[in-house]
């Protein structure tokens, strides 16, 4: 339950009685199964319930209980703490829009609401004649709020909304990635949610992404939007502002206040633990970018995709065995060491890999190991962030080994995007290399044309090096001052 200090005092309007939004929704639903994500995403709701927050944006994964705390519970507590709001949910279907009402409406039923809100009530029956109370619409008794539901694209003409919750207006992959459909959407988001609402109106939209073009990308492009990140941001943000409360399956951001998980850790491990998740990422790194971890991207928008070549054993006439590595930017960069070897017609094979956020005292002995294993010759290590001190340990570990360590001085996004049809032409990667360095394959599957779309370019980055250093006029004399330990 959230406690007191942690809470916006809510109060019945008649009743003064302080019910925080996480022990409303332990009393109407007390099987419901509270994990920490749980509690930080109804602090958020409750604050949204105040009114301290006014455009709310939250992304979730699937089946980790968005639309119990969203639709189902935030109505009822928001009808409980103001008998006058007039409530709407829209969905992707009306029938799934009226479920969502109905379980509201069994919701202010119950002996528990009944103690916690006792001045709304609803029609029972017949009684009292003149107010509505049907599976689309339901009026609170003596007072002026209801809660209505529609569907994706249905009409509200004449109705007033002080807030709207929208959940899942795209059924699945199917309608996400159809230009029609989002259009539509995006026309009757504008024509129909925004027409009903007033200056004190609020919004919630509660998705799990499918489509960097959906409803909350067009919005982002087009409204400000601030990922939450500490507690103070629920208070003081601009009217016209969204915050945006996004929860990775697979931690890999920073920790913060908000979310201080790990990177690595799974969102909620009992049930959708990390080793599951990883199988998930293999199967479909750009799908599950987009359903577990909120960053989705269209899969015709991606630099690379799936068309890197693979191979089954490498070639058997070897002219060179080489590495290339980019030690991390900061702390939630990652190193990305590739070694590789060079056949007699140009191609290039990746032997091994170490890709890993660790810090330089664990990846050191990591690339040292990896490039005696390999048999590697001759290393490069980008000096721009701490190589040279990294370059000189991994010598020392590797004195068969020769390791230099140069200056990039080359834009990143020119060198990245004007390579990459030189990069999937010539790099190979052995087979099931998926399973074998699942990140490193979700973040080079994953990448993106958009080149500031995308969180991590250092295996991009890596494999760009690659081909400028195998096909020197690739490289238009950008990397500067190589030196030899």
């Amino acid at each position: 339950m959230v406690s007191k200090s942690e809470s916006t005092s809510a109060e019945h309007p008649s009743a003064g009685v302080f019910v925080p939004f996480g022990q409303f929704a332990s009393e109407v639903y007390p099987f419901l199964e509270m994990q920490p994500f749980h509690r930080v995403y109804y602090r958020v709701l409750e604050a949204f319930a105040a009114g301290r927050v006014r455009r709310l944006i939250v992304t979730m994964p699937p089946q980790h209980g968005k639309s119990v705390g969203a639709t189902t519970l935030l109505p009822a507590y928001l009808l409980g703490l103001d008998p006058d709001c007039r409530v709407a949910i829209a969905s992707y279907s009306g029938a799934l829009a009226s479920k969502f009402n109905r379980r509201v409406q069994r919701i202010i039923d119950s002996r528990e609401y009944g103690a916690l809100f006792p001045a709304t009530t609803i029609k029972q029956g017949t009684k009292p004649p003149g107010y509505i109370r049907t599976a689309d619409e339901v009026e609170i008794v003596g007072r002026r709020g209801g809660l209505l539901s529609v569907g994706r694209e249905g009409s509200l003409t004449g109705n007033r909304v002080d807030c709207f919750i929208l959940d899942d207006l795209y059924k699945d992959a199917l309608e996400a990635n159809s230009p029609l459909i989002r259009a539509n959407c995006w026309e009757w988001y504008t024509s129909v949610v925004r027409t009903r609402m007033h200056n004190a109106s609020r919004e919630l939209i509660v998705f799990t992404r499918w489509h960097e073009e959906d409803l909350i990308g067009t919005l982002a492009r087009r409204e400000p939007v601030v990922e939450l990140r500490t507690w103070d941001q629920l208070d003081g943000l601009p009217p016209a502002t969204w915050l945006h409360l996004n929860f990775e399956a697979l931690k890999s951001t920073p920790p913060s206040e908000v979310d201080s998980r790990l990177p690595g850790e799974a969102l909620w491990e009992e049930q959708h633990g990390a080793a599951l998740l990883e199988a998930k990422r293999r199967l479909d790194p750009v799908q599950f970018e987009a359903m577990y971890q909120g960053r989705p991207s269209s899969r015709e928008g991606l630099l690379y995709g799936t068309n890197f070549a693979e191979y089954d054993e490498l070639p058997h006439e070897i002219v060179r065995r080489a590495n290339y590595t980019d030690t991390a930017d900061t702390g939630d960069d990652y190193l990305c060491s590739l070694s590789y070897v060079v056949d007699a017609d140009g191609l290039i094979y990746v032997a091994d890999a170490v890709y890993s956020r660790e810090p330089m005292e664990v990846t050191e002995p990591l690339v040292a190991e990896m490039l005696v294993r390999s048999a590697t010759r001759q290393a490069a290590v980008e000096s721009n962030n701490g190589g040279r001190g990294f370059a000189r340990a991994v010598q020392r570990r590797a004195p068969g080994v020769r390791v230099e360590w140069f200056h990039q001085t080359g834009n990143k996004e020119a060198r990245i995007l004007s390579n990459a049809a030189t990069v999937l032409h010539l790099l190979r990667f052995p087979r099931g290399w998926a399973v074998r360095w699942p990140e490193l394959y979700a973040h080079l599957t994953t990448y993106r044309r958009r080149f500031r779309a995308n969180r991590w370019h250092d295996a991009a980055d890596v494999v760009t090096g690659i081909v400028e250093r195998e096909v020197p006029e690739r490289s238009g004399g950008r990397m500067r001052g190589v030196r030899f330990l």
